[in-house]
């Protein structure tokens, strides 16, 4: 770890430093013991008291009821049970969980405020540890699909088809589906509605925050799509290929614009920030889109719980020789999308939580 840039985690307004503690016990744990595992077992008790009136005063001392997804369950029941109690018996509290198959709140209860407050910053670390392991469900995306860009995508993907099918891993299937051209900005898991609705009010506030710093304009940002760009190091062994977007006036509003975003989500709890900056990028081939005819492409590898799909790079020097330089067109952003991933609405990109408009 980078003692100077430690990791940073953001939970209801607060940013904690994360440290790495070692676990000197011999025991193996399964995934479910999640919150035991090597550096991902950090507790912070001190924490201000700030939930107020959500913490409930009972007969016997307390109580505060949370609204957790109940994909999160696993992670704080543990193996047998071995998580929830331990978290019950270092801070002297009663964690009761809805049961199996269950919506519903999360209730600590216990004599003592303070245990309380410790057992909800306990939990609020654990599920934002478990949340860095769950697939995306949602990401906000930048649409760059108009008619014309579409029918220069077709074009292009034609041309690379007939010119360039003979170099290995190149085929029809690897393109994007040139209704879902888009650029995204970054992804999240959000697993209940809670979590949606929040995300669309993380959304409706980076609005208003976008146009007080003037990085949208007057009638929305135009852009160009042009150029390719390979994301690894060896263009004959290419997973990615991206077409380059850039401002017409060279200003970095757009970079601003997503940075911006990225900083709102992350802010928000909902988002784990991946990299310093947003890489824009609009892509056009990825061999994660590949068919398999036989339909044998998903293997298990030894020691992995979850199948995983073969992924055949392929070689781009002659797409690149040729279409290096390739200009897509002009495009006019103008709405920023909370997406859908897996997902397909009437006018054929992905289906829409929420989006904002300039």
């Amino acid at each position: 770890m980078d003692i100077l840039r430690p990791p940073i985690i953001c939970i209801d307004g607060f940013r904690f430093r994360r440290n790495p503690v070692q676990d000197k016990s011999p025991r193996e744990y399964e995934e479910e013991e999640f919150g035991t595992v090597g550096s991902e077992r950090v507790y912070c008790d001190d924490i201000c008291d700030t939930l107020g009136e959500q913490i409930q005063e009972t007969e016997n001392g307390y109580k505060l009821e949370l609204e957790i997804p109940s994909a999160y369950y696993k992670y704080i029941i543990g193996k047998k049970g071995e998580t929830k109690k331990r978290l019950e018996n270092e801070t002297r509290t009663l964690i009761k969980i809805p049961g199996h198959g269950r919506e519903g709140s999360v209730v600590i209860s216990g004599h003592d405020r303070q245990g309380i407050l410790s057992a909800k910053t306990r939990l609020d670390l654990l599920i934002e540890s478990a949340r860095r392991r769950q697939p995306f469900t949602h990401f906000i995306s930048i649409p760059v699909n108009s008619q014309p860009i579409q029918d220069k995508f077709i074009e292009f993907k034609d041309d690379v088809v007939r010119f360039c099918s003979g170099d290995r891993g190149v085929d029809d299937t690897i393109f994007q589906n040139p209704h879902k051209l888009h650029l995204t900005i970054g992804t999240m898991p959000l697993l209940d509605k809670s979590e949606i609705d929040k995300a669309k009010a993380v959304l409706q506030q980076c609005k208003e925050e976008l146009i007080a710093y003037d990085y949208i304009g007057h009638g929305g940002i135009t852009c160009q799509l042009r150029g390719l760009e390979y994301m690894n190091d060896d263009p004959g062994e290419v997973d990615v290929l991206y077409a380059k977007i850039q401002l017409q006036d060279n200003s970095d509003r757009l970079q601003c614009l997503a940075d911006q975003l990225v900083n709102g989500f992350c802010e928000s709890g909902l988002m784990n920030r991946e990299h310093d900056r947003v890489k824009l990028h609009v892509t056009v081939m990825n061999t994660l889109m590949r068919k398999d005819p036989t339909g044998a492409g998903v293997t298990v590898s030894s020691g992995n719980k979850k199948p995983i799909k073969d992924r055949e790079s392929f070689d781009a020097n002659n797409i690149l020789k040729l279409y290096g330089d390739y200009d897509f067109g002009p495009y006019q952003i103008n709405t920023i999308h909370l997406s859908q991933r897996y997902s397909t609405s009437q006018d054929g990109y992905y289906a829409c939580e929420d989006k904002i408009d300039f």
